[in-house]
């Protein structure tokens, strides 16, 4: 078990705080009571989740705004073939997994808020570009730089999960502002049904869906920049004692709030720690097959034979079983303590209405509406991912450690959204058995990866145990005295994983 320099001093090394950090804290725990606890987290949650939830919730929007133009005519004015539909997502995640690391490098030393609000302006003003497109190559334009103002969205907020929220707070925290991607689909069906009613004017329907969307990233983004605080330490809009509290009340999460400073040792250590290689599997065995899904919902929807109309209505009952199924498996983490075990739950469905669509044709009404379903249910699996990003945010300690990780995750996810489109080939249309053949050896890999994730955390957790029960002090320390040394989760012996 590794230790860090100041582990086994029954003190706290303040020349290893952070500077903003070590201005709010002490050595001496500070227990906090319930009701005063309550009251500090509603005063997070409408500064930072309020801004979290409608920041994702406009970023899956605006993703989804090309499902939707898809059959609203886009394609057709645009002139695409083959698989240039298909590119048009996959060119968003080339540029994420370019960009991934530089914005992880860059949120780890700028005040956060406004890098995101900054972002978020300019990815709304990319949006509105999508409207003036003629072809193939200025879609393909708009979409990478859209990549590129995203990809800081996400790695965001699993930092400022950490840095805000206990970590028993945060399965719930992430899957919040993960399941706007169901609300999304709800809401975005229901205007995608509104403009498609639109058939007179200067505009065509899917271009006043554009400039409409990202006309309002724009004024979100502007908001953000004045409503969000960039940390507890420089919260002007918290008072003195509160923010003394806020950073307080983390101290048992042991996974630090800032550091600044790059530590390459950190980084060496998390492209060994085999958690990171872990996440990055669930990563690309979850979003190469929602990646697909997500860009050819409304097209495998209408192949069912439903209208243009009814498939952008039918896109509404999708996003609500997506949260359905975020919030059903946060409940069952709450229940039961168990985040991996749920995950491989939630896989099940995914098999069955795979298999279900593979073999099933649509024939008649019943079969029309049970092969809707079960494309329903093959989403069951995105519980994996929500809570896999819950869980680098609870199980990561160090800020450089937790950067790489958080890095390395988003380029795999980006990895997985690339490919995901491109295993929907347009000759293999309408039943796409070549897709769905891939996803289920994804369902089968990820099946794999949570059960040796959750054998290694269950290993780690006994060694530090071991450690307790033979008298180190610092490996059962309740006062957490080294929580804001910026120790990685390894050099820690006090630290325990969540599984």
């Amino acid at each position: 078990m590794e230790t860090g320099g100041n582990i086994g001093k029954d003190h706290t090394d303040f020349a290893q705080v952070d500077g903003e950090v070590a201005k709010y804290t002490s050595e001496a725990r500070i227990v906090i009571d319930e009701v005063t606890n309550k009251r500090l987290r509603k005063l997070i949650d409408r500064r930072v989740l309020v801004v979290m939830i409608f920041t994702y919730f406009l970023q899956a929007l605006d993703k989804g705004t090309l499902s939707f133009a898809s059959i609203m005519g886009i394609q057709k004015y645009t002139h695409l073939v083959g698989q240039e539909y298909s590119w048009l997502t996959t060119c968003i995640y080339i540029a994420i997994l370019i960009v991934e690391f530089p914005t992880n490098w860059i949120i780890q030393r700028v005040p956060i808020a406004k890098y995101l609000s900054i972002n978020i302006m300019l990815w709304g003003a990319t949006l509105m570009c999508h409207a003036a497109v003629k072809n193939f190559t200025h879609l393909v334009v708009v979409r990478t730089l859209l990549g590129i103002f995203e990809a800081c969205c996400q790695p965001s907020f699993v930092v400022l999960s950490s840095m805000w929220y206990l970590r028993s707070e945060q399965a719930a925290t992430v899957s919040y502002w993960y399941m706007m991607n169901g609300a999304q689909q709800i809401v975005g069906g229901l205007l995608a049904y509104c403009f498609t009613l639109l058939q007179h004017g200067p505009l065509k329907n899917w271009q006043a869906l554009f400039i409409t969307y990202g006309g309002i990233a724009v004024l979100w983004g502007v908001f953000v920049l004045f409503w969000m605080p960039d940390s507890p330490m420089r919260a002007k809009c918290f008072t003195e004692e509160d923010k003394h509290l806020m950073v307080e009340r983390v101290r048992s999460n042991q996974t630090g709030m800032q550091n600044k400073q790059f530590k390459k040792e950190q980084m060496i250590e998390a492209f060994k720690d085999p958690q990171t290689w872990c996440y990055c599997g669930i990563a690309i065995f979850t979003t190469l097959p929602t990646s697909g899904l997500g860009s050819f919902a409304n097209i495998i929807i209408t192949s069912f034979h439903f209208s243009v109309l009814q498939t952008q209505l039918l896109a509404m009952v999708l996003g609500a079983y997506i949260i359905i199924v975020l919030l059903g498996s946060v409940w069952l983490v709450k229940k039961t303590g168990q985040n991996l075990l749920v995950m491989l739950a939630f896989v099940v469905p995914s098999f069955i209405g795979t298999i279900v669509l593979m073999t099933v044709e649509s024939t008649d009404k019943s079969k029309q509406i049970g092969l809707l379903i079960s494309y329903y249910i093959t989403l069951s699996f995105w519980s994996a991912q929500t809570l896999s990003l819950s869980m680098i945010s609870r199980n990561i300690a160090g800020q450089t450690k937790k950067a790489t990780v958080v890095a390395t995750n988003f380029v795999a996810w980006a990895v997985g959204n690339a490919i995901g489109p491109q295993v929907f080939l347009k000759w293999n249309a309408p039943r796409y058995l070549i897709a769905f053949t891939v996803h289920l050896v994804c369902y089968s890999l990820l099946v794999l990866v949570i059960l040796f994730l959750r054998w290694h955390l269950l290993r780690q957790n006994r060694k530090k145990d071991e450690l307790a029960q033979a008298g180190i002090q610092e490996a059962r320390d309740e006062q957490y005295i080294h929580a804001f040394e910026d120790l990685t989760d390894r050099e820690n012996p006090n630290f325990r994983y969540v599984f």
